[in-house]
């Protein structure tokens, strides 16, 4: 390491976490080195007043001072997205700087701007002390990270899908699956439950559950409240341990695009969608995995309707309706009916890619 007064420290690094960019360094100063302390970057308002410290375009130490701009931003860069929003100017050089409060407390580590050109326009965004201090802990005591595992595949919830489950409140995170290995199936969780508090804390959208989980140590026992069928439960989970080389799958995974095709002889329309049996044929058609045991094939969609907004496509397979199996097109046709002739507005499908991959799409039946 080299300070901008052109001094030399030789230094180790103890570990890094490549998903909150944060590594510890273990220093030998030739004289002693001065230490900031961290701040309660929970406690920070919308309106508190910032000062960045770095070293923009190699210019040597700079501050720069803003205001909390905006808490809680997700700028999509990973799971845990959690930054702190600030127009204290931040620029090339400036990432690894600290982001104090006016009290001299470190309450965040600045990591990343939003610039069409490159240069500062006022909005920066710092790691906050919360996120950051857990992982040096980890960091110090054992090389790496080690982070709580619950092994659910979640998606959002948004007003059809909640009103679909007579959840009540938009609110919570819903199981698409469970890993079968994993703390959560192991616990009784179940695909279709929607997670709604994890260990006191209340999950408001499905991008705050990870978060949670991430923050809680290995091993430990928390209670999660869900909510199933309209009715409240309670499940406790004793939490597993995150691997690296974890592969998450996406909150709404895609099929592949295929070009429409004439719908086979014994196809249902509904929906805007053309429905088929699950067939030796359609498997081949479609490359749909032998995983998927049971459903109607998706033959064809409709592109002005509801379903194709909703990205459904062919060769997709519904698996459940309104959290009933289905096995025939014609099954599927008299539970559409059936949800309509009952006043529903919108049918909540349990939805497979042709590689298993599987989420919830509510679509309009009115």
């Amino acid at each position: 390491m080299i300070f901008t007064d052109g001094r030399k420290l030789s230094a180790k690094v103890l570990g890094r976490d490549p998903k909150v960019d944060v590594a510890v360094l273990k220093v030998e100063p030739a004289q002693p080195l001065k230490a900031v302390k961290f701040g309660d970057s929970e406690t920070m308002r919308v309106g508190d007043w910032v000062m960045a410290v770095g070293n923009p375009f190699g210019l040597g130490g700079t501050v720069t001072a803003g205001i909390v701009s905006a808490r809680h931003r997700n700028i999509d860069s990973g799971p845990y997205d959690n930054y702190i929003q600030t127009d204290a100017a931040i620029n090339k050089g400036n990432s690894g700087g600290p982001l104090f409060n006016m009290a001299g407390e470190v309450i965040g580590i600045n990591t990343a701007i939003l610039s069409p050109s490159g240069g500062s326009i006022g909005i920066g965004f710092a790691t906050p002390a919360a996120t950051v201090e857990p992982v040096i802990a980890q960091l110090r005591q054992f090389g790496e990270t080690r982070r709580g595992w619950l092994g659910v595949r979640i998606q959002s919830v948004d007003d059809t899908v909640a009103a679909s489950l007579d959840l009540g409140p938009t609110r919570g995170a819903l199981v698409s699956g469970t890993d079968p290995k994993g703390p959560a199936s192991a616990a009784g969780i179940q695909t279709e439950d929607v997670i709604v508090k994890f260990d006191g804390q209340d999950v408001r959208s499905s991008r705050d559950l990870p978060k949670i989980v991430a923050q809680e140590p290995v091993g430990k026992d928390v209670p999660v409240v869900l909510m199933r069928h309209g009715k409240e439960l309670t499940k406790r989970v004793t939490l597993g341990r995150l691997e690296d080389g974890e592969q998450h799958a996406a909150l709404a995974p895609r099929a592949e695009d295929r070009p429409a095709t004439a719908p086979p002889p014994s196809a249902i329309k509904a929906l805007g969608m053309t429905f088929a049996g699950l067939s030796g044929e359609a498997r081949r058609k479609f490359s749909i995995n032998e995983s998927i045991n049971s459903g109607v094939v998706i033959a064809d969609v409709d592109p002005a309707s509801a379903a194709a907004d909703k990205r459904l496509q062919p060769g997709e397979v519904v698996v459940e309706i309104d959290q009933e199996p289905v096995k025939e097109p014609a099954e599927a046709l008299d539970r559409l009916q059936a949800l309509r002739s009952a006043g529903k507005k919108s049918a909540l499908l349990l939805v497979a890619n042709n590689r298993g991959e599987v989420r919830f799409v509510a679509v309009p039946v009115e």
